[in-house]
This record gives structure tokens, sequence and C-alpha cells, in this order.
């Protein structure tokens, strides 16, 4: 019997149209801080001029930057735009055996630039364990070599070095509910144990790709307004282990994250997520990947984060997340359909869906100010009348 079906079907709620607080405190406590939200860019035919300046009519400030061509790189200069670099998994090899390969990318990519441009991060590698799992040893070298560059130009405490997962390639498939997550037991001691390490002595965070669609669309026991953030009295599910309520697909995810680094000692590691989005349309096949049903997951995720709510077992939520993508991707490849449609706006840069990163942002919460508003000045008139 699929886990999601068990943890689904015990969690429904008996009675409760009300929402509730959590029985339990948040792993971390810490005040929360102002959240990010940003996009991904991928190779595009469209000048970076024209980009940046979407951008800015976007009012997006974080890009990540999958492939980092140093022409694009230029183009953020004193834009105030903060970009998140990466290095090839095709680099990883050299890179891994000799440092001065990491110097030469570093002085190709970042010397030239940096501070004119604003680098924050850099991930060396993307998925690699989809790349090539043979890989993954080279990796934590690679990371090495690249930090120890950033050292020797004395600026490795401004720009930070981690690499990118996708969930579904990091953490067991039995992650539901999310205390039960943890890091496939194959690469937990030789990869993932000393890149937290790694992490935690560098101030770096961890990377990771989180799609509610691809786990939506294989486990059709989840209902899809819980992974659309949409809000009903009983669009939630609880983790009857810790009694955490959830009340969506990605702070499920993401808590599952949090869950498996805590379980190796590293839960404080701030979470950045890279990669995220809903597909405008699909093949025959993918029934739910529609405009309707992306600009309802963007905005929800937005309006989400903005809230500063944070999730369920870290009350400061990820500390970066990347919308996947801006563009929908340019002409007829073969493969899955949908893979061509997750950008924000069309090839001719108009727009898909009628918001931006800064408008979808706290709207809920000032709605929910409003009614409290209105409550109290009722509650006011009525006492004043009372009394007079």
């Amino acid at each position: 019997m699929s886990p999601f079906f068990i943890f689904f079907f015990l969690s429904l709620p008996i009675v409760s149209l009300s929402k509730t607080t959590n029985p339990i405190t948040p792993i971390s406590s810490k005040p929360p801080t102002p959240p990010i939200v940003g996009i991904t860019i991928t190779n595009h035919t469209i000048t970076n001029t024209l980009i940046i300046s979407t951008l800015q009519t976007l009012k997006i400030t974080h890009v990540r930057l999958p492939d980092s061509n140093p022409d694009t790189i230029r183009a953020f200069s004193y834009t105030n735009i903060s970009l998140l670099l990466s290095i090839p998994n095709s680099f990883i090899p050299e890179i891994s055996s000799n440092r001065s390969k990491a110097l030469k990318w570093l002085n190709t990519h970042v010397i030239p630039f940096y501070p004119r441009v604003r680098i924050t991060v850099i991930s060396v590698g993307n998925d690699i364990l989809d790349y090539n799992n043979n890989l993954s040893v080279l990796l934590l070298p690679a990371i090495n070599n690249v930090h120890q560059g950033l050292g020797e130009l004395g600026i490795h405490n401004k720009i930070l070095v981690s690499t990118t997962f996708s969930f579904i390639n990091v953490i067991s498939p039995m992650f539901f509910p999310p205390s039960s997550a943890t890091f496939q037991v194959i690469i937990t001691e030789t990869l993932i144990k000393p890149l937290l390490k790694f992490l935690a002595r560098t101030n770096s965070s961890f990377l990771v790709n989180v799609y509610p669609y691809h786990i939506y669309w294989s486990h059709s026991e989840i209902p899809i307004g819980y992974a659309l953030f949409q809000e009903n009295s009983f669009n939630f599910r609880d983790d009857l282990m810790t009694g955490v309520r959830y009340r969506n697909l990605f702070d499920t995810m993401v808590d599952g994250v949090v869950t498996a680094m805590g379980a190796l000692g590293y839960e404080d590691i701030p979470l950045i997520v890279t990669e995220t989005g809903w597909p405008s349309q699909g093949g025959e096949r993918e029934i739910d990947a529609t405009k309707i049903y992306a600009e309802m997951y963007l905005k929800g995720l937005v309006r989400h984060l903005r809230s500063g709510l944070g999730t369920p077992l870290r009350r400061d939520g990820v500390a970066e997340t990347y919308v996947f993508e801006l563009l929908d991707e340019e002409g007829t490849q073969k493969g899955v359909e949908s893979k061509k449609h997750w950008g924000v706006l069309y090839q001719n840069l108009s727009r898909k869906y009628d918001f931006d990163f800064s408008s979808a942002a706290g709207k809920h919460d000032e709605c929910e100010r409003c009614v409290i508003f209105l409550v109290l000045l009722i509650l006011l008139t009525i006492l004043l009348i009372w009394f007079w």
C-alpha cells in the first residue's frame, strides 16, 4: 500500500472546520527573516538588456543562472540584482582534481564582475545524482577547491559555495509523513554527511529543487488543492507522529528535508529552494499541467512565502526560493511536453499570469488585517452605542 495513501487516509479529520496551531515547538525558533523570491533563467535568445528590464518590471531582485555565461553575468552590473551561479556538471571532474581549474573558472565568471555584480552563491553542479551518479565521489573535492579558490581571492566569506540536489533524488521515497523523512541510504554517509559538515563550517546553505507537481503527478491520492496552496476546511493533513498540521505539499516536502538534515545533527543549516514551479501546458497524460493551475500554484507559493509563516518545523522557512523559470523554452525538443512550458512569461516576454513577485506578496495578510480591523471597529461601535 502506498505510504501517501496511509498518510492521507489516517490524517483525515473527524471534525475540524477551523485552523489550529501546531501543538509542538518548531525545530527552529529563530525569528523569521524577510523571504526572498527569485527566478531561474535558462538559455534564451533575447538580449540581456531586455531581460534585465523585464526583471525590474516584475520587481525580481534575485536570479539563478544554471548556465552561467560571462556575458550574461556582466549584464547584471550595478543592477542590484543578486545572482546564484552554477558550475556545469561536466566541469566537476577537472575542478575536483585541480584547484587551478577552479581558479580559472572563478577568474572567468566571478573576478571580472564582482562586486559590481552581486554574486552571493555558487552551486557546484546541478542535480549531479541524476546527471551521472559516478561523479558524486568527485563533488566534495570540487566544492572544496572552489571554496579554497575564493579564499585565495579573499572573498570566501562573501560568496558561499554549495551544490544543488533534486528532492526526489536525495530524499527517501518514504518521506510521508515528513517526520519520517531521511536522506537516501546509499548517499548518506559518503556524500550528504560530509557535505552538511562543510555547509555548517562555511555558513552556507543546502540547495534543493522542490517540485510538488512531480509528486502530485505520480501519486493520484494527493488532492490537487493540497498541491496548489488552496485553503479550505478539509485541505490539511496531520503528521500523526508529531501532531504537526500541513496545509500544502510544498511545506511537506521542505520539512522532509529539514527532518532529514536534523536526523544527522544539522537542523539549522539554511535551506534554499533552487527550483519550483508548475507547467502551464503538457501532453495528453498531463491533464493538470494547465495555465489555471500554474497561476494558482505561483500565486499561492508567493503569498505563502511572503506571509512569513515559514513551515511547521522551521519558523523562518526557506532562505530563498527560485521559481522555475522566467521564459518558456524555445524549439520543439523531444521529451515530456510540459518541459517547454514552465515559464512565467511567453517567449515574446508577454505575461501568462496577472501578478508580479511583489504584488502577490502579502495580499493574504493584508486582507486578514482588514477583516480584523473591521470586526474590532464594529465591536467598538456596538459598545459605544450600548453604553451611550
